[in-house]
């Protein structure tokens, strides 16, 4: 939850079970714009920003009149408040008043009425005067300074020339120093540009504000607000020219485009390293056995961003500190830049998560070294896992990532398929190590077992539907059915499938966490998605991809895959979007690890496309492009690594092809 006092007035989101409102729309440059029409009601949203020294949760409203009304929510996960415990980073809310004083003429500027809202990695906010003037606002996060930039232009839209006198604005705060773990924090809000100036008809005048914080002792923050504009800019658009999704859905490939941004933004500097938070006003200089380890670092692997895949090694190398001999559960988070640990849920399935997502990882990276230095924590995760096995074969956990919010079990689905992937994963790994074929062997043998084990134990009629239990004694259906899909478990596809779209789960905004519960997650309503296609049900897994991604997107509240409801508010967190953006490499194209210079590939075109494609993946060392195109009732696929061709063939629409990558020179 955000610190006591911060909480955004949030917009409920209207529940439609057909097709989703849509504000939004999308602009040709990119972006997504809502266009405020007179007489639209009021209507609050909020998004998250960041960058690597602050994250920026920015409320923005339209009231009665349609009135504007913004507020600024800056945290510094850096600054470290007593306690310094998980929610330990210091958050500051700049309300819609921390603003100059600006007169048009000797009168006061008034109200502004907001026409048209644009997010495109920034949120710009177009708004007209009674004075005849508008005024543009664009508020963004600073790249890598504990800032955050509110770039302004007033431009006269009357047929007079005006005089415009823009007041200063320079305004400190000061924290209580027995508050904060390196004492007093300044926290300051300061105009630049102000002055009075002279505007003919058509002319603008710029200038800005900047929201800033600092630790004792360290001079004011000093940038250039217009570079800084453009530093955000330059950010966005290195991560949307890498990793790039294409197909005949402007929604999908626009949504894809967002949640990059998301997912990979949400990175910290920290005494610690480079530490990627899940945000949401929480969240910060922290790491996550499953937001972390499990959902987002996968994909960094195959994002090529440098900063993303760091931070993927950081959390890695955190958790192998944490490595016993005696093998007490791993952390389930380790929190204030990496000098505490939390284990407020017992042992969560931590260590199934862990390997799951570093094997994965290690695969993807094509890096032998980096495998090599992973190879210990898979290994001891792996073994923890053995001997966490019960009598009936699955792997047992006090509870799962929902930490005790819903039942679990003494032994949950989530904690076994995780592990089964993992020792796939790990037998792959080692094969590429050179590891001994016992090792190898070891590892397949028990992945079999587990995988009968699974069947066994949690395979169940529940609720008419012949899918799985989420834990022994569990009689009503819950979203965690849809793991064993994503991990290329199939054997009650058809059950589980037609279980996760009926009804009794599926709602407005995604799965319910348990049929006939209102709280829904949207990491599980992303894992049924990806698993729905990944097991070759693509037509009804792409309609509800859809409606999900325009509900996202253009919806009320935008534009990013989001926590839970009604936990949180529906907080941006950052590893959701991760996951979505897995739905399309794992579930629609179908990629696999099996090697630190091969994949597996499965593509699921949909019947109404004539082709899809994913350009500038970096992954298992290389960089490279797949183009899955209609060829009659078959398809072709085409594989290209630094505009070479590596592989072309034509294929059934549901077979799997496994891609080797020309080892570099």
């Amino acid at each position: 939850m955000m610190a006591a006092g911060l909480a955004l007035s949030l917009a409920s989101v209207s529940a439609s079970a057909s097709e989703p409102a849509q504000r939004w729309s999308m602009g040709r440059d990119g972006g997504i714009t809502w266009r405020v029409r007179e007489g639209d009601k009021p209507h609050d949203d909020h998004i998250e920003m960041s960058g690597r020294k602050v994250s920026f949760i920015l409320g923005y409203a339209t009231r009665d009149g349609g009135r504007l009304v913004v507020h600024r929510i800056l945290v510094w996960p850096a600054l470290r408040t007593i306690p310094n415990n998980t929610h330990g980073s210091l958050a500051r809310d700049f309300g819609f008043e921390v603003f100059p004083k600006i007169t048009v003429d000797g009168e006061p500027l008034g109200d502004e009425l907001p026409y048209r809202f644009t997010i495109r990695g920034m949120l710009t906010v177009k708004s007209r005067t009674a004075s005849g003037l508008e005024l543009t606002r664009t508020l963004f996060p600073s790249t890598t300074k504990p800032a955050a930039i509110e770039n302004c232009a007033l431009t006269n839209t009357s047929d007079k020339t005006r005089v415009v006198e823009i007041g200063p604005l320079d305004e400190s705060h000061h924290t209580d120093p027995a508050k904060g773990v390196y004492g007093e924090y300044v926290l300051n809000a300061r105009a630049i540009g102000g002055g009075t100036y002279t505007l003919k008809p058509g002319e603008s005048v710029d200038f800005s504000i900047i929201f800033s914080g600092r630790k004792p002792g360290e001079a004011e923050i000093a940038l250039d607000p217009r570079a800084e504009q453009q530093a955000r800019r330059d950010y966005v658009e290195s991560l949307w020219s890498k990793l790039v999704f294409e197909c005949p859905d402007p929604v999908l490939t626009r949504e894809f485009a967002f949640a990059k941004v998301r997912a990979a933004e949400s990175i910290f500097e920290t005494k610690g390293g480079l530490m990627h938070g899940p945000g949401g006003g929480a969240y910060y200089a922290a790491i996550w056995a499953n937001d972390q380890a499990e959902y987002a670092n996968p994909f960094f692997a195959y994002l090529g961003d440098p900063t993303a895949n760091q931070s993927a090694l950081t959390a890695y190398r955190l958790f192998a500190k944490h490595l016993s001999p005696d093998y007490t559960p791993i952390p389930s988070s380790i929190i204030a830049e990496a000098t505490d640990t939390w284990r407020g849920a017992g042992d969560r399935g931590d260590a199934a998560m862990v390997a799951y997502g570093a094997s994965r990882f290690a695969l993807a990276s094509g890096d032998r070294k980096i495998a090599t230095q992973m190879w210990p924590l898979i290994e001891w995760c792996l073994q923890y896992c053995r001997r966490k096995t019960n009598a009936d074969g699955v792997v047992a956990s006090d509870s799962d990532e929902l930490e005790g919010r819903f039942p679990s079990g003494d032994a949950n689905l989530c904690t076994s398929a995780l592990t089964y992937d993992a020792l796939r994963s790990a037998a792959y790994l080692a094969e590429s190590l050179g590891k001994p074929s016992n090792v190898i062997e070891r590892y397949r043998k028990r992945a079999r077992a587990l995988h009968k084990a699974i069947e066994k134990h949690f395979g169940a009629t529940v609720e008419g539907f012949q899918t799985y239990r989420y834990y022994a004694g569990n009689t009503t259906l819950r979203a965690w059915i849809c793991i064993p899909l994503t991990v290329g478990i199939f054997d009650r596809k058809e059950g589980t499938i037609q279980a996760l779209f009926s009804p009794r789960l599926w709602t407005a905004d995604g799965l319910a966490t348990e049929a006939g519960k209102e709280t829904f997650w949207d990491r599980s309503t992303l894992y049924a998605l990806r698993g729905a296609l990944a097991a070759g049900d693509t037509e009804r897994a792409l309609a509800y991809l859809q409606y999900y991604s325009r509900r996202r997107l253009l919806g009320e509240h935008v534009p990013y895959p989001v926590e839970a409801w009604p936990e949180g508010g529906q907080r941006h967190l950052s590893a959701e979007s991760a996951l979505y953006c897995r739905v399309i490499t794992e579930g629609l194209f179908g990629i696999r690890p099996t090697g630190l210079r091969s994949f597996e590939i499965t593509p699921r075109l949909p019947k109404g496309w004539d082709q899809m494609a994913l350009r500038e993946a970096h992954a298992f060392g290389g960089v490279f492009d797949v183009v899955v195109a209609r060829e009659g009732k078959r398809l072709a696929l085409e594989v290209t690594a630094s505009g070479a061709p590596v592989l072309r063939r034509i294929i059934e629409p549901d077979a799997t092809v496994t891609v080797k990558l020309p080892s570099p020179l």
